[in-house]
């Protein structure tokens, strides 16, 4: 009697145990199918349907993907590639600058010079500011009547040709989200032994050396990840060009990334057409996924 009270406490146990996971990812696991999950099948699903977001969806099959790829008269098609041009350049643009300039802030940092702890609290303290926020603070600086560039002459310059627009752009979203990738950085140098520079300084090395042959090695993979995160979340800009190239700056030329695309589509001023939006977001999704997974198959190595 006991050796069976002893082995169905032991088969409780183990449930018990078996259980006690997933009570921790349960929560979890709800919130990501309903917010994430779900809303990703159902965009796919209506990828392949005409659709107004009123009434009931009908079914076309590939005929919005035949349309936006292959149709070369379409309007959809027209500002299709026209979002995914600008896109593709911002993030031509806005990658090496905001892997390079944390990186080297970070670097900066890590040498612990005296106040590097509250410049580190300045340069990371932008990144908690809203998209909003952001948006309308340099909208002001940007503003062609009392802004800064009427202060420093370049306001004729800013409203006439695109170029300054993109540096601006640049500038502003690298301001903005520097913070996260500096910490990262800072972080994965902090692990690196200290034996090693030591070592490195005994044989004369300089510090461009170590820095080359030390610290970026030693955090590889932290720059993986960031350039992979960094990549994907320009394809996936909105705000910043959204409200910084609105009348706020006095005119300037409007620069229209895909998400704005995507966006008007599904939930503009005239008719949804959300069939047509939902296709385009399933492409640019796909279009991330294989320009992330050339970029693991390029900066990473069999053991």
């Amino acid at each position: 009697m006991v050796t069976d009270n002893k082995k169905s406490g032991r088969r409780s146990g183990k449930a018990r145990g078996r259980l006690l996971p997933l009570v921790f990812i349960g929560p979890h696991l709800i919130l990501f199918s309903v917010f994430v999950l779900f809303p990703i099948l159902y965009g796919l699903v209506i990828s392949f349907t005409k659709w107004d977001l009123i009434g009931t969806p009908e079914w076309v099959g590939l005929a919005n993907y035949k349309e936006i790829l292959f149709n070369m008269e379409s309007t959809y098609h027209k500002d299709f590639v026209a979002g995914l041009k600008n896109t593709v350049m911002f993030v031509a643009l806005n990658v090496p600058v905001s892997i390079l300039v944390p990186l080297g802030f970070a670097l900066l940092l890590h040498i612990k010079a005296k106040g590097s702890k509250v410049f580190q609290s300045v340069y990371y303290l932008p990144t908690l500011f809203s998209i909003s926020a952001v948006g309308i603070m340099w909208m002001q600086m940007l503003n062609k009547r009392f802004g800064l560039v009427s202060i420093f002459g370049i306001k004729k310059a800013l409203t006439i040709t695109n170029p300054w627009m993109w540096i601006m752009l640049i500038i502003m979203s690298v301001w903005w989200t520097m913070g996260t990738n500096m910490v990262i950085y800072q972080a994965a140098l902090g692990g690196v032994s200290k034996d090693l520079y030591e070592s490195a300084a005994l044989d004369g090395a300089s510090g461009f050396q170590k820095i080359r042959y030390i610290a970026l090695p030693s955090i590889r993979f932290q720059l993986l990840y960031t350039l992979v995160i960094t990549v994907a979340g320009s394809f996936n800009v909105y705000g910043q060009p959204l409200m910084l190239t609105q009348q706020g700056t006095g005119g300037a030329p409007k620069i229209t990334v895909l998400i704005m695309t995507i966006t008007n589509l599904a939930f503009g001023s005239g008719q949804s057409i959300a069939g047509m939006a939902s296709a385009m977001a399933v492409i640019l999704g796909v279009f991330i996924l294989v320009v992330s997974l050339i970029q693991f198959r390029l900066t990473t190595k069999e053991d």
